[in-house]
Order: C-alpha cells, then structure tokens, then sequence
C-alpha cells in the first residue's frame, strides 16, 4: 500500500511541471492570436489611408479600378502637379492653414484657461448661472448660430478676413476647453492659491505664476484637438472665406474638383497626402499630453 502511495505521488509530481508547460504553452498561443486579431483590425482601419497614399502614386485611369495598395508605376510627378494645380502654390494654403491655427491655439490656452479660473477659483454674483450657460452652449450645434454669426461678421465688414476664425477664440468661446482647463483647476489644491496670497500676490501673479504652469497636460490637451479641429475645419473657412489667396487647406482640396474640366484625383490625392503630416507630427508629439490630460481633467 506504501508503494503504491509513493508510486501516485511520484507521478503527480512528475506531471505538475507538464501541466505549467501546457498552460505556459496554451496562454503564449492566445495572446499571439489577440495580437493577430487586433493586427487584422489595425489593418482595416489603416486601410483607408494606405489605398490613398497608393492611389497618390497612380495614373487616374488606375486609380478607382485598382484596390490594391502595390503601385507598379509610381507617377511621383502627381505631387509636383498638385503642388501647383491651383491659383497658388499648395504652400500658401498651408501657411494660412498655420497662421489660422496658431492663433486658434493661443486664444484658446489663453482665454479658455482664464475663464475656467475665474469659475473655479473666484466668487462673484451669477457665476453658478454662467457656468451653466456656458455648459448650455456645448449643447448647441454650431449650424444653430452660423447665420447670425454671419450677418454679425458681414454688417461690420469682416467677411473674407480670418478675424470670424481668430477673434471668438479670444473670447473663450469653446466651451469645451474651458470646461477642460476647469476640472483641472478644480484638481489642484487651494493651499498654493493661499501660500501665494500670504506672498502678497494677486489673482494675475496666481494665476500666472502659480497655476499655469501646472497646466501642463490641459495646455498639450487644448493645444492638440485646437489643431487638429482648426486645421480640418471646412465648413466655417468655406463660408468665411471669398478670395483664394486666403484659402486653407480644405477648401483647396476640394477646388481640384472644380479647378479643371477633368478630375484631378491624382494630384488630389497627393496633397491629401502631404495634409495629414501636419496632423500626425502634432499627434504624435502631443499624445503623451493628449492622454495624461484627459485622463485628469474632462475625463475622469
């Protein structure tokens, strides 16, 4: 009876290191096919964006009869063509696109994160029905507002200037940065607005001195979607915007359907292209910002 206790406990033994191997084994095999899933679904989702930087490199007559992404003929001339197909080159539609949004961007960090202070951190009568109004006004699409806006901006001359681009981000209008930039505030704590207050600073140096620089992940968040919701916008530049020496980005991409008799999807296809690396570099130097801001702000 004893040895045949020893003899089940021996085989026992022997088969625990079996089974860690088979399990070791078994969980190696199913993360290779999560890889393998969420790799196929990375591929279908880039999809898109590979067919068109092929279709850049391809003669019109291939482009909407080949799905593939292998280009056997690159035409690389479709870039020097688009560059120049329009009333100006393709670079002044980008340094407008840039002046556009660089100013978006300082009025938005600017303004939105003063008037988030002033809701977080001061008293002053109706703030609370303010505040409110101001959440209102996320709720309202902007289709809602562009026809008053417009006869506001027409009755004062500024039609065919970027001031209807420029000058509402100097106001804090984007509710959503403001609300951004305010839960971050509400994260930091009140002893730093008290410590400076004994230092003998007012809400200017607290503000400047003490709290902004703090902000660091609400600016990179602000400063990114700023960009990226400037750079694309098609719908407010086409309405504001007449005279095509001041065309954005956009709106000359979508004149090389009207420019020629004859689709040129090649070229448009190319500027395209060269479009979406602004928007990359940015996402991609921003996103540890992106995530870390949303993550304590907005998000949480």
């Amino acid at each position: 009876m004893t040895n045949a206790t020893t003899t089940v406990n021996a085989v026992s033994a022997a088969s625990i290191p079996v089974r860690k191997e088979e399990h070791k084994i078994r969980r190696i095999i199913l993360q290779v096919v999560k890889q393998l899933v969420v790799l196929a679904f990375a591929l279908i989702m880039l999809y898109p964006i590979l067919w068109m930087v092929a279709s850049s490199l391809r003669k019109p007559s291939e482009i909407f009869t080949n799905m593939g992404l292998w280009v056997s003929d690159p035409q690389w001339h479709n870039y020097v063509d688009g560059w120049n197909a329009l009333s100006y080159s393709f670079g002044r539609y980008f340094l407008n696109s840039f002046i556009i949004v660089a100013f978006a961007i300082v009025g938005n960090v600017l303004t939105c994160s003063m008037a988030a202070y002033a809701f977080a951190r001061l008293n002053f009568k109706f703030r609370g029905l303010m505040f409110g109004f101001m959440l209102l006004m996320l709720m309202i699409p902007v289709h809602v507002v562009i026809i008053p806006q417009y006869i506001i901006w027409n009755n004062l001359g500024l039609i065919n200037t970027y001031v209807p681009l420029i000058l509402p981000k100097f106001l804090a209008m984007d509710g959503f940065f403001t609300f951004l930039f305010y839960q971050f505030i509400r994260g930091l704590p009140r002893d730093l607005d008290e410590a400076a207050k004994i230092d003998g600073a007012g809400h200017i140096r607290i503000f400047f001195q003490v709290l902004l620089p703090l902000m660091k992940p609400a600016i990179g968040t602000t400063v990114v979607f700023t960009f990226m919701w400037t750079f694309n916008d098609f719908f407010s530049q086409l309405i504001y915007l007449t005279d095509p020496a001041k065309y954005t980005v956009p709106i000359a991409l979508r004149n090389f359907i009207d420019a020629t008799s004859q689709s040129s999807y090649g070229p448009m296809f190319a500027m395209s292209v060269l479009s979406i690396i602004p928007l990359f570099i940015v996402f991609c130097f921003g996103q540890k910002y992106l995530v870390e801001g949303i993550a304590t702000t907005g998000g949480k």
